[in-house]
């Protein structure tokens, strides 16, 4: 069967940091080892999107059509939707290839599978969660599926859905082939974000109120070989000339002793890479902060959420200030940039509790102030997502409603304290600049 994966719109324009689809090119290899004769379409990438994809089905004629519905919309306290093109892409593909089987899947599609199945008619089937195993079983049987794993289908007015695969096995990950689609598209088109991402494992065991990751991966994390891993990175390096990766893991540095294995087998190669990736900071110490500077760590991101322990625990971090601040302590002996990721306005906040995270925000600027290595830290209110905690804690406080639309772009972010991140953007902009211009930071 000819299969064409399309990578749909998962930015808002050309401006915007995009990444290499590693989701559907691993897809389409799979499906290239079933037999199928693959292409590849990332959206993403073309200055006339709709143009290009029209051109691709006219030229390709794809018997069936996967679709990743990557992100719905673009986060960072914004209130576009990514939901209009990909609905657009859809409707587009139907009127020129009526034919055509139209299967979507992706993170995005996972959060909403009944919702956006329902709303739009031209789609003939959906998989929710991990598709390696779904996906080429039902290309075998399209006309008339089997009980699959995530599998969404139409029963009359109805959808169906069955739980999803969250077990597979990535000792058997058999890395994308990339001459399904060229890394080199992807080289230099970022000014901060590493394009090309590198999955190590799969799965998540925290509890975080606002994440969605143990319910699209399953809580059980299951680790690739870290040989595997840095035959998939000498890989691009030699043959692309990629220098720099992130790993896609939601936490990279846990469980304790697979990112280290992953660093030694780098520096027992001699491979001169960078990389970055989300750590939690009761995971550090000494020695592996040490041993990812000396592997190519040239970022270390956190996203420890909450500003105040009063934060920390509405948020289910299951972290302390003070582990928060021994991680930044360590890192910032390092020549590495550090990133940290927080919410503002979370459940409960007060006059207090934004006092101590304005001061909180300053004892992370006086740690990184020697070095100057603090990167910035980024300042968001909370996307407020189906089946989480937050649109719980969201409902409960009157703050959504039954009529509200999750499927846009919605905050936490009530009244009183609904301005307070703009104070604290000023407050980080401020010490940033000052930080890397030499300038003392006036104390108030």
């Amino acid at each position: 069967m000819r299969v064409l994966m399309i990578q749909t719109p998962s930015v808002e324009d050309l401006s915007q940091e995009r990444v290499y689809p590693i989701g559907i090119v691993l897809l389409a290899s799979y499906l290239q080892r079933y037999g199928h004769e693959v292409s590849i379409l990332d959206m993403n990438l073309e200055r006339d999107p709709y143009g290009a994809l029209k051109e691709k089905l006219l030229e390709f004629q794809p018997e069936a059509i996967g679709l990743s519905l990557r992100n719905i919309d673009p986060l960072g306290n914004k209130t576009s939707s990514l939901i209009s093109p990909f609905i657009v892409t859809v409707r587009l593909i139907a009127a020129v290839l009526p034919q055509a089987w139209l299967i979507v899947g992706g993170t995005g599609f996972s959060l909403f599978p009944e919702r956006l199945m329902l709303e739009i008619s031209e789609l003939d089937y959906g998989i929710i969660g991990e598709a390696e195993v779904t996906f080429p079983a039902l290309l075998r049987s399209i006309d008339s599926p089997p009980s699959l794993p995530g599998l969404c289908w139409r029963e009359g007015s109805r959808v169906r859905i069955t739980p999803p695969y969250t077990d597979f096995n990535m000792v058997e990950y058999v890395p994308a082939n990339r001459l399904l689609l060229d890394p080199a598209l992807y080289k230099g088109i970022n000014n901060y974000v590493p394009t090309i991402g590198i999955e190590a494992k799969r799965g998540c065991a925290l509890n975080c109120a606002y994440c969605v990751y143990p319910q699209l991966q399953g809580k059980r994390l299951r680790c690739r070989p870290a040989s595997a891993v840095v035959d998939e990175m000498e890989s691009l390096y030699k043959d692309y000339g990629i220098e720099s990766f992130h790993f896609t893991d939601p936490v990279l540095n846990v469980p304790r002793g697979h990112l280290e294995g992953i660093c030694e087998e780098i520096m027992r190669r001699k491979l001169k890479v960078r990389w970055d990736g989300f750590m939690r900071e009761d995971q550090l110490n000494e020695k592996n902060v040490a041993l990812f500077e000396r592997a190519g760590c040239e970022c270390f991101s956190f996203s420890p959420d909450g500003l105040c322990q009063e934060s920390l625990d509405v948020l289910q971090k299951n972290l302390s200030e003070a582990q928060i601040l021994r991680a930044a302590n360590l890192v910032s002996q390092t020549d590495v940039v550090s990133v940290y990721h927080f919410m503002v306005n979370v459940p409960g906040e007060t006059v207090v509790t934004c006092e101590k995270s304005i001061q909180f925000v300053d004892r992370l600027y006086e740690v990184h102030s020697k070095k100057k290595n603090l990167g910035t830290i980024i300042l968001n209110n909370i996307r407020i997502l189906p089946g989480t905690a937050i649109e719980g804690m969201a409902r409960a406080g009157g703050v959504i409603g039954l009529e509200t639309d999750l499927l846009y772009p919605t905050y936490y972010n009530p009244k009183p304290f609904n301005t307070f991140r703009y104070k604290l953007e000023t407050l980080q902009q401020c010490r940033n600049v000052f930080m890397w211009q030499g300038v003392n930071y006036p104390a108030e």
